[in-house]
């Protein structure tokens, strides 16, 4: 397999076929700067959003793709909507900022965002046909989402490959957008199934009117995320700056799953400073100790290292139990819960009401700068950044699961107490690995026999990774995508629609 897309024309023919194709829809494209900074995209550019619904299939949800929507997920913000979780609920001193995901239009989700930037370049390049070719979007969740979301705007056809066990309310999203029921393909297992994903994905592959787009290595995926993600984490950081001059980025942290988002993480380190603190299922500890195992984390992935994961610029590695998670989700989403958290913990009301922003990745990435603080130590002034990556509205069916299970005979505020005190004040500094030059090695040479002997990854395209020059080079040319973005928008030889 290829190591990257350039930016540059590989087949006129097909990037004829995407031309006509988004002249039909009329579709115009944002560059990956206009996304970082939407702002700069009111220039007549973008078109007029005002009658645009968030969650159809329009054009003009091409242009939402950005962290900057309003709650109402129409409206645009001059900072990303985010919050900062106090003492009295985080036990700590250092304030965590968690930048909210929800906001994203069509999937509420911000992996939409780099199905958006997966796509793209192979359009322009024409690397795909959509007058042919199928887009085979394999994840565990959002990412397949977010993958058939764009290709119906883009008047592609995607195809869903996500494992069987994920939870109903995914499913129930994907019924209602794909072209066909024959769209979603069910794979065996649940979230630490990554494996049987690449397995039905090379069956596909075989046919060559599927082009997979492998999230794990599609190295759009890293970039759209150092740009991106990493610009809105900045300006939300500079924002916090503006009270709190004495404020210093310290750490940002990101469960791994594809390793996209924790390429903000990159940018950040490289502007701030700030340490990169990598996440992942204490059930499933694939770069704590090379453990596996099985686990309800959903959206994470696991058992394997992404190839696109800057592993060598990693600093930390924290696990968290899904017991922690899943008893969280209850906690946060049940009536009863919020009425402890209101009564006995005096947490503000608003700040309640924002938990229908955190789905069960985004807890499992709280937890972890929970940890992270108490292990390091952190100040009022060390700022711990994360992301909710998406809501707790697609995990309801896993809350009642839960609930089932756990409190057969009801749920109520005592139980809800014993949640807080085990799995947020009990939270320790267990399971925190400060990542030596020899742990960093540990864990990049783990990703050999995914990439290498399963994949097809030649040994030196993956070493070539290790540096991080390599790294610097593939930033490098996101002006170039935009200029090809920019290109191509010219070629279409109209406007944007009103």
């Amino acid at each position: 397999m290829s190591l990257v897309i350039e930016p540059e024309i590989v087949d006129r023919r097909r990037r004829r076929a995407a031309l006509d194709r988004l002249k039909q829809v009329g579709g115009f494209l944002p560059t990956w700067s206009e996304l970082a900074n939407p702002a700069q995209a009111a220039n007549g550019r973008a078109p007029d959003l005002a009658r645009v619904d968030a969650d159809a299939p329009d054009v003009g949800n091409l242009w939402r793709v950005h962290w900057f929507n309003g709650p109402d997920r129409k409206s645009r913000l001059d900072v990303p909507m985010h919050v900062v979780l106090p003492p009295e609920l985080t036990g700590v001193r250092a304030p965590i900022a968690v930048l909210i995901g929800c906001n994203f239009p069509m999937i509420g989700a911000h992996k939409v965002l780099a199905a958006y930037a997966c796509l793209v370049p192979r359009l322009i390049t024409g690397a795909f046909d959509p007058s042919r070719q199928r887009a085979i979007w394999p994840s565990t969740g959002n990412y397949c989402r977010g993958g058939v979301a764009i290709s119906r705007i883009l008047g592609c056809r995607g195809v869903a490959v996500l494992p069987a066990g994920m939870s109903r309310e995914r499913f129930d999203w994907l019924a209602k957008w794909v072209a066909d029921p024959s769209d979603i393909i069910r794979t065996p297992g649940t979230e630490s199934n990554v494996k049987e994903i690449y397995d039905k994905c090379a069956e596909l592959e075989r046919d060559a009117d599927n082009v997979i787009f492998n999230q794990f290595s599609e190295f759009a995926n890293y970039l759209i995320h150092y740009h991106c993600t990493g610009q809105a984490f900045d300006r939300v950081f500079e924002e916090l700056r503006r009270e709190h001059e004495s404020y210093r980025l310290a750490a940002f942290v990101s469960a791994t799953g594809s390793a996209g988002t924790i390429a903000a993480g990159d940018r950040l380190k490289k502007e701030h400073g700030s340490k990169i603190v990598a996440v992942e299922a204490a059930e499933c500890p694939t770069m704590y100790c090379n453990g596996y195992g099985e686990h309800n984390i959903q959206g994470i992935g696991d058992k394997h290292i992404p190839l696109i994961h800057n592993v060598m610029n990693t600093d930390v590695v924290v696990a968290v139990s899904d017991a922690a998670t899943d008893a969280l989700n209850l906690l946060f989403g049940d009536d009863c819960g919020r009425a402890y958290l209101a009564r006995r913990r005096k947490i503000d009301a608003e700040l309640i009401r924002l938990f229908e922003c955190f789905g069960i990745s985004s807890l499992a990435n709280i937890v972890a700068a929970i940890k992270l603080a108490k292990h390091l130590d952190y100040g009022p002034d060390d700022v711990v950044m994360t992301v909710a990556t998406d809501s707790a509205a697609m995990y309801r069916s896993e809350r009642e699961t839960y609930r089932a299970r756990t409190y057969p005979d009801g749920f109520d505020e005592v139980n809800a107490g014993e949640i807080f005190g085990r799995h947020i004040e009990g939270i320790a500094d267990d399971r925190v690995q400060e990542l030596t030059h020899l742990d960093r090695n540990r864990i990049f040479n783990l990703g050999y026999y995914t990439w290498v002997e399963q994949q097809g990854v030649s040994i030196e395209d993956f070493d070539s990774r290790r540096t991080q020059d390599f790294w610097r080079r593939l930033v490098d040319t996101i002006p170039a995508w935009d200029r090809q973005i920019e290109d191509f928008n010219a070629e279409i030889g109209r406007n944007a629609p009103a």
